[in-house]
C-alpha cells in the first residue's frame, strides 16, 4: 500500500530541515536508483527511510521493481516505490476488461506503487500529487531502460478506514472499487485483511488495447 504521510509522532530525519518555502511545481525532481544493488548507500538510505517513517515499514519490493526519491535542492523530501501488480484484484480485472488468460499473459504491463511516503518533516503544498504527476510521465521511460517494455498502467491500494486518497485522486488517478478484505482467514474466519480503495492511472490512452482487453 501506498501513503502520502509519514508515521504519527515519528521523529524527522536529523539532517533534514522543513521545506515551506519549496514550490513542488518548479523545484521538485525525481531521483531513480536503477539497480536493485544492496550495498548502495542510496539504496540502504531508502530502506532506512521506508522502515523509519512508513505505517507498514520496510519489505523488499515483489518482482521487476523501482525506487525513487523526491527531492529539491538537494534535500530529499520523500520516496517512491513500485514492483509487480497483484496477481489478482477484481477491482481492477473488471475495469480492464480481464478474463483469466489475459490477464496472466499481460500482468507485467501493469505496476504496483507500493510505497509512497512523504517525510513528516516536509510541509510543501500539494507536493503528493504534484510528485504523483511527475513520475507518471517519467516512469515508463525508466521502466523501459531498465526492463525493455514500457508499462500501460499503474495501480495501488489505499486503506479505506485510515486514508482518504486525496493525492491520488488530484494526480487524476481513478478510484476503481475496493478489495473485500479477504486474505488469509483466522481461527475464528474473520477476514484478516483490512479494506482497500483500488485506485488505477493509465500510463497511455490506448492501455486496454496494449493490456489485451480490446479498444479503450
Amino acid at each position: 500500500m501506498a501513503i502520502a504521510a509519514g508515521r504519527s509522532g515519528s521523529r524527522p530525519p536529523p539532517s533534514r530541515q522543513r521545506s515551506a518555502a519549496i514550490s513542488p511545481a518548479s523545484a521538485i525532481e525525481l531521483r531513480p536508483l536503477h539497480r536493485r544493488n544492496w550495498r548502495d548507500p542510496n539504496t540502504r538510505l531508502w530502506n532506512e527511510l521506508v522502515a523509519r517513517y512508513h505505517c507498514l515499514g520496510y519489505s523488499p519490493l515483489p518482482g521487476a521493481q523501482m525506487r525513487y526519491f523526491i527531492q529539491a535542492r538537494g534535500q530529499i523530501l520523500g520516496l517512491f516505490g513500485f514492483g509487480a501488480a497483484a496477481w489478482t484484484c477484481q477491482p481492477r480485472d473488471t475495469f480492464i476488461g480481464w478474463d483469466h488468460n489475459t490477464r496472466r499473459a499481460n500482468l507485467h504491463l501493469v505496476v504496483g506503487n507500493a510505497r509512497f511516503l512523504i517525510l513528516p518533516c516536509v510541509r510543501v503544498p500539494h507536493l503528493a500529487s504534484a510528485a504523483l504527476g511527475r513520475l507518471a510521465r517519467r516512469l515508463p521511460a525508466d521502466w523501459e531502460a531498465l526492463y525493455g517494455y514500457r508499462p500501460a498502467l499503474l495501480e495501488t491500494f489505499v486503506e479505506a478506514d485510515r486514508f482518504r486518497g486525496t493525492s491520488y485522486r488530484a494526480a487524476n488517478w481513478i478510484c476503481v472499487g475496493q478489495t473485500q478484505g479477504r486474505g488469509k482467514l483466522g481461527r475464528f474466519k474473520q477476514f484478516s485483511l483490512p479494506v482497500k480503495h483500488v485506485y488505477v492511472y493509465a500510463l497511455t490512452p490506448d492501455f486496454r488495447i496494449r493490456l489485451g482487453s480490446g479498444p479503450a
